[in-house]
C-alpha cells in the first residue's frame, strides 16, 4: 500500500468533480483500476471517493481537503501488487492535478 500526498491551487470541490467525472477518470486513474470498470464510492459531502477493481486486487481511496487560500490538499491511498506502487501513486496525484489545472482552463 502507498501514500502520497499533494496540493494543488484550485477549491476542493472542483478538484473532486473533476476527480470523479467519468469522462475524466481515464485521464489520471491508473490503468490497474480501469480495467475492472471501477466506480468510484464514497460521500460529496466528506470529498471522499473509493475506486476498487473488480477483477484485481487494486484499490484506490482519495480524499480532498480545503486549506488556505482557495486551494485543496489531496490524500491518495493505493493499494495494488507490485514493487512501484509508491512511485505511481505520486504519479497519480500528478496526474490528477494537470486534469484539474485542464479542467479549470476549459471552464
Amino acid at each position: 500500500m502507498a501514500y502520497a500526498e499533494r496540493g494543488v491551487s484550485a477549491p476542493p470541490e472542483v478538484v473532486f468533480n473533476t476527480a470523479t467525472d467519468p469522462d475524466r477518470i481515464s485521464s489520471w486513474l491508473p490503468d490497474q483500476l480501469l480495467s475492472g470498470d471501477p466506480a468510484p464510492e464514497g460521500d460529496a459531502g466528506e470529498l471522499r471517493a473509493r475506486w476498487t477493481a473488480r477483477r484485481t486486487d487494486w484499490s484506490a481511496d482519495l480524499t480532498v481537503e480545503p486549506v488556505d487560500a482557495g486551494g485543496s490538499r489531496l490524500r491518495l491511498e493505493l493499494a495494488g501488487g507490485g514493487e512501484d506502487v509508491d512511485r505511481l501513486a505520486d504519479e497519480v496525484l500528478d496526474s490528477l492535478a494537470r486534469e484539474v489545472a485542464d479542467n479549470l482552463q476549459a471552464g
